[in-house]
């Protein structure tokens, strides 16, 4: 059913006889509202061939008449000026058309006998039973789906959809409960890995610049993906894979959210977000899944089979998919539309997070009782759902990406072809030249500096006439200057993108300047409002913290004789190409195998005593004589550390060697805990703070974390130690400990 008075369907120009005028008029703003007059037309056609199977009284026969009499005087106006009021005609015309509607669906409710008096129950089971009735005798018009479930304005089909739509009144005696469909499990199947993409460039589909940048990157890596497809089985064995059925819908490229990326691919814009959900609807497809793909809003209201309407109705069927992956304009869409379905389904959903989430921001009541609500974030999901692209936030769980490998001929010629005098500046969009030009005339004095800035006619004056800028080019002209190139210098922005890692594999060295202080949240405005706290310490904290020297070098641009001298230290050195095995084929498709086949479930209750000190550490390990519940990462992996006063558990944990695991927060709060370290509490207590658990010597308090939402790697307290839950990890591969797979 489509709702009237204002709601228009999602037709394009040329769909009915009514936006013949459409392309004459010519302004985006006209073509706009003839469509809406067309779709609005068109459904009150379809009700008033409704009303004409009703038998409808004499009155509204007359109306109706009134209503053709209106239409037939409709024809294709010129005249920009007048489209506004006709497209208000036509939606108070609509209103009208619903009230007769309803109300000779009432008269004949009455011919025919079938408004039953149903009595509303008191039943303390359902306490808001009576509520929700006279809810729905003053609202249920205001969502054309609740006529879509057979609610008619009488009280029985209150009742009705209150018990057997949602859950709020208790199910009617008088009703044949049998009717109720059973929904019988999916069967399970085997996944396969696939090497052939020519499917899923089908499916990814046409019309948007970005969807032709992903399906062109697609083409271009096939060849990687199905070799590193084949390495993966032989070393998984061939063991069985369940085939899920996943949906993926990219929220920020629909219509309805702006989409503001498109338009800018061809001029330097930001790709770094369709780079990576390029490579994650390939390494799902790779992986043998069932998938469909949505970039609209219509495309994601068919795919759940969502009732018509405005969202208010829940999905009464089973959600049609294992694995949702979207990202927060997706999940703003799917609340939209999904109603109190979303709850019920929420732990199927993965979101694309570049950034990260933090538990503080995360939880709704805590974030708004203690300042961490922002924009984004408050969706009480479990944090691990949150999907980063650089490994950054351990309460979330890394996605990533891929970059181009070499082959062995590629590294070979790089090495004879490299320029050591050869520079390349990372930042494509002119502002972002603006204020380098005292560092970069240093850098010139030792090395030739290109640009790949985007411009239409002139070049642009904020860059420097001693650098050659080519301009943008595309990704196979851009691999190759920089595998000519000595350095990929960046400028501090933009943070924490693909291009870094792409020069790395590519044999460049990356400069990057370190930010004094950090940036977050509290102290610049790119970070502002985003759901995290966390520092930024350079333009590309992986880079700085996993790759390191001789690859990456960070200083203070601010400093000249420090920048001068990391270019000296640059043309002395030498560098092979090198690329995390994480961000490799293999590697991405490794870590989403593993999520997909082990996030799953929480084990409840906590064993007695489990910990045991290991030789030469003050790290705990769990006791090998108790038995090991279900858990993945597998509890074996565990090291429960405590930190120092101020210190956040990711902090801790790096400074051991290991990984927080945020997994592991429900094993390590428990009174046996705080005992395994030998601190001494005078009592401890269950709270809502995303510090806990945690002690305080001073005071001897030691408190609990009493809500699961808010177990939390990120956040630190000067009075408090934090226990900390660690684990360690695969080489090349953080996001997966040495016995994950």
């Amino acid at each position: 059913m489509t709702s009237l008075g204002g709601q228009f369907s999602a037709k394009r120009p040329g769909d009915t006889p009514f936006t013949m005028r459409a392309e004459v008029l010519g302004g985006p703003e006209s073509r706009g509202v003839l469509r809406k007059i067309s779709d609005m037309l068109e459904v009150i056609m379809k009700r008033m061939d409704t009303l004409s199977k009703l038998g409808n009284t004499t009155t509204d026969s007359h109306r109706l008449d009134e209503l053709s009499s209106a239409l037939d005087r409709i024809q294709p106006i010129g005249l920009v000026e007048r489209i506004q009021a006709i497209a208000q005609n036509m939606s108070d015309m609509a209103v009208r058309v619903e009230q007769i509607l309803q109300r000779s669906m009432a008269n004949n409710r009455v011919k025919d006998g079938t408004t039953g008096q149903c009595e509303v129950p008191k039943d303390p089971h359902y306490p808001d039973c009576p509520s929700k009735v006279d809810w729905m005798r003053a609202r249920w018009t205001s969502d054309p789906c609740y006529a879509f479930y057979g609610v008619d304005g009488s009280d029985c089909s209150f009742l009705i959809y209150l018990s057997e739509v949602e859950w709020f009144c208790p199910p009617l005696t008088w009703r044949n409960q049998t009717t109720t469909p059973t929904h019988k499990p999916f069967p399970k199947r085997q996944s396969a890995f696939r090497s052939d993409i020519e499917a899923l460039l089908e499916q990814v589909g046409t019309g948007k610049e970005s969807l032709s940048f992903m399906k062109r990157r697609m083409r271009r890596l096939t060849a990687q993906w199905a070799s590193a497809a084949r390495r993966l089985d032989d070393s998984l064995r061939s063991q069985w894979r369940e085939q899920k059925r996943i949906l993926v819908h990219v929220g920020f490229l629909t219509e309805e959210s702006g989409d503001v990326f498109s338009p800018k691919v061809l001029k330097g814009g930001p790709l770094g977000e369709m780079v990576q959900w390029a490579d994650i609807l390939t390494a799902l497809h790779v992986l043998g899944h069932n998938l469909k793909i949505s970039v609209s809003l219509k495309e994601l209201q068919g795919f759940l089979g969502v009732p018509p309407g405005r969202g208010s109705c829940p999905l009464t069927g089973p959600l049609p998919f294992d694995l949702i992956y979207t990202d927060y304009h997706g999940l703003q869409q799917m609340r939209q539309h999904m109603g109190l379905s979303l709850r019920k389904h929420k732990c199927h959903i993965r979101v694309i997070d570049t950034f990260g989430t933090e538990p503080a921001y995360n939880h709704e009541d805590y974030a708004t009782l203690h300042g961490y609500r922002t924009n984004w974030g408050y969706w009480n999901l479990n944090c691990r759902q949150y999907m980063t692209m650089f490994p950054h936030t351990p309460d979330n769980s890394f996605m990533g990406f891929v970059a181009e490998e070499l082959n062995g001929t590629e590294r070979l010629s790089i090495q004879r072809n490299k320029v050591d005098s050869m520079a390349v500046v990372y930042g494509k969009e002119a502002s972002m030249w603006k204020g380098k030009e005292r560092f970069l005339a240093i850098l010139h004095r030792y090395m030739d500096i290109h640009g790949t800035v985007y411009y239409e006619t002139q070049r642009p004056p904020e860059v420097p006439a001693f650098v050659k800028n080519h301009g943008l080019l595309p990704q196979q002209e851009l691999q190759q200057l920089l595998r000519k190139a000595k350095l990929f210098i960046g400028f501090g922005f933009p943070y924490e993108g693909p291009a870094p890692l792409e020069a790395i594999a590519n044999g460049c060295i990356f400069l990057q300047p370190k930010f004094k202080p950090s940036h977050s949240s509290l102290n610049h405005e790119f970070f502002r409002g985003k759901p995290t706290s966390r520092q930024v310490s350079s333009q590309h904290p992986y880079a700085e913290q996993y790759i390191g020297r001789p690859h990456v070098i960070t200083v203070d641009f601010n400093n000249s004789q420090e920048f001068e001298s990391a270019i000296r230290d640059i043309m002395r050195t030498k560098v092979e190409p090198y690329l995390p095995y994480e961000y490799t084929c293999e590697g991405m498709l490794e870590r989403v195998h593993a999520y997909i086949q082990n996030q799953v479930g929480f084990w409840p209750g906590s064993p007695p005593s489990p910990f045991v000190l290991l030789p030469n550490s003050s790290a705990l390990a769990w006791a090998s004589n108790i038995s090991t519940p279900p858990s993945w990462p597998p509890l074996s992996a565990l090291r429960l550390l405590a930190s120092l006063e101020g210190q956040s558990c990711i902090d801790a944990c790096q400074s051991a060697g290991l990984i927080c695991e945020p997994a592991f927060y429900r094993f390590i709060n428990i009174k046996e805990a705080f005992n395994g370290l030998e601190v001494q509490c005078e009592g401890v207590e269950a709270e809502m703070n995303h510090i806990f658990p945690a002690f305080s010597v001073e005071s001897s308090e030691c408190g609990l974390q009493k809500d699961r939402l808010l177990f939390s790697c990120a956040g630190a307290n000067t009075k408090y130690h934090r226990l900390c839950p660690c684990r360690d990890y695969r080489k090349g591969q953080v996001a997966l400990c040495r016995d994950c797979l």
